[in-house]
């Protein structure tokens, strides 16, 4: 009995003192806001991507470089470079059985929802112009361009990546 009341005890004891430590150095954490967040090696969308995380994952927040933030996984040796739109600073607590996790929305649904363009707009808008052929559209909206062809892209152009979010 006070093995297990001195375990515990303990326990307390280093949980509490890795909270005010986490407290006292300021360290910032946040939780991925989007289905998939990829953490990437340079601040840039062509960066080679280093971890996949999922909606929820907490990172520990290194460093700041316009809309990029440089983040830690706690608990692994991952970290790198992740596009601001990607994170929050609320904390996400998914439960199993919960819809939290189907409602996630994806790097691709953030990035229209924050112009104010998602598939009910798009659907309002077909409805008030119907006479608008959306062919074309349609099926640029199924290219897929890799990352070695925007590099190639950029090379030929003589353009630099930036960092993105601009």
């Amino acid at each position: 009995m006070i093995t297990r009341f001195k375990t515990m005890l303990m326990m307390f004891v280093l949980f509490s003192l890795t909270a005010f430590c986490a407290y006292a150095t300021g360290e910032k954490m946040m939780s991925v806001q989007v289905r998939q967040g990829q953490i990437r090696s340079t601040p840039s969308f062509l960066g080679r991507i280093v971890v996949n995380l999922s909606y929820g994952d907490r990172v520990q927040v290194r460093e700041e470089k316009g809309s990029w933030i440089r983040v830690s996984v706690p608990g692994s040796r991952a970290g790198g470079w992740i596009h601001a739109s990607a994170l929050t600073t609320k904390k996400i607590v998914i439960r199993a059985g919960t819809k939290d996790v189907s409602l996630a929305a994806s790097a691709d649904e953030l990035a229209l929802a924050g112009k104010g363009f998602n598939k009910q707009v798009e659907q309002e808008f077909k409805v008030k112009n119907p006479k608008i052929d959306f062919t074309w559209v349609d099926r640029m909206e199924k290219i897929v361009v890799t990352p070695n062809q925007i590099k190639r892209f950029l090379k030929k152009g003589g353009l630099s990546a930036g960092g993105g979010g601009r």
